[in-house]
């Protein structure tokens, strides 16, 4: 059985629209390698950590991402 925090990791992916490919290229990871680690299959040394840091990473590149576009969406318009 998956430990709790793969859970949760998979649940924040979901939320915040992280595809397995993204993270396991911020990971320097196989896909496939990913997946089992996620699923429960196999359990390396400090992976929780490294998942954690490496999707709060993501999530955070992606909200910058969003706000550097809202602001160039409102350049051009004019406030009434």
């Amino acid at each position: 059985m998956p430990a709790q925090w793969t859970g949760e990791i998979v649940g924040k992916m979901h939320i915040n629209h992280i595809t397995f490919e993204e993270l396991s290229a911020k990971l320097s990871l196989h896909p496939k390698y990913v997946s089992s680690i996620l699923n429960g299959r196999r359990c390396p040394k400090g992976a929780e950590e490294k998942f954690r840091k490496a999707l709060n990473e993501l999530i955070e590149g992606k909200e910058k991402q969003h706000e550097q576009e809202k602001s160039i969406a409102c350049v051009g318009t004019k406030n009434f």
